[in-house]
């Protein structure tokens, strides 16, 4: 049975919770402060934690960094700000995904389910979480070095930082925008074509095809994705 960790301060969103994953199997605990919150988080292995933004005592951004500095438990971030770098700002700090209030439990149930099966996938293949692999291509991540078809690939600093982003997360489309605040900064606002240029040059790089990419994928009207299908 997966256990799970809730931090959140509205009783009224915690009794919800409770009540649709207890139905699912799994056991879940709570703390309605920060700091409490962490403290849970770290004594113990939680197969998932759901962490509110806004907590008292320390908020949901300090405490993702504080539990990513020792931890890899998957956390789903809450938050009822709608604003995109707020969206953005909680997974570049290490949340595994976020939903924003108010939310459909539906949807929150099916971003744990999915959550859970990718966890779930990397402990039954057994492979050292600081690498990535799809189809020839290899990134080893605490080393920031790219091997394709055993062959070095030289990236930029900020070609590996895209690189790894999407590939940590196949199917996921990121808009220009996302990826420029999240790879960049926020006071890049406004140089989007800048994105456009490294993602060509990584392509240059590891695409046997430019025309037809394997890796990096155009989602038209949206931005750019790592090809699901081929992700190990």
């Amino acid at each position: 049975m997966k256990d799970i960790l809730i931090i959140e301060d509205d009783p009224e969103i915690i009794k919800l919770l409770e009540i649709h994953l207890t139905d699912l199997i799994y056991n879940t605990s709570k703390a309605m402060d920060g700091e409490e919150g962490l403290t849970m988080a770290l004594e113990k292995d939680y197969d998932l934690i759901l962490l509110d933004l806004t907590l008292p005592t320390m908020d949901g951004v300090e405490i993702c960094k504080k539990l990513r500095a020792k931890k890899n438990t998957p956390v789903i971030m809450l938050t009822a700000k709608s604003e995109e770098i707020d969206r953005v700002l909680g997974l570049e700090i290490g949340a595994d995904d976020y939903i924003t209030k108010p939310f459909s439990i539906r949807e929150l149930l099916a971003r744990i389910k999915a959550v859970m099966r990718r966890i779930n996938a990397k402990k039954e293949e057994g492979k050292d979480s600081s690498t990535i692999c799809a189809e020839g291509l290899q990134i080893d991540i605490d080393k920031r070095k790219v091997l394709l078809e055993d062959k070095k690939v030289d990236l930029s600093p900020k070609e590996f930082e895209l690189l790894v982003l999407m590939a940590s997360n196949p199917g996921r489309n990121y808009t220009r925008t996302e990826l420029l605040n999240m790879i960049w900064g926020y006071n890049f606002d406004g140089y989007e074509h800048t994105v456009n240029s490294h993602i060509n040059r990584l392509r240059a790089k590891i695409e046997s095809d430019m025309a037809h990419p394997n890796y990096i994928l155009t989602t038209w009207g949206v931005g750019y994705k790592f090809n699901e299908d081929i992700a190990l």
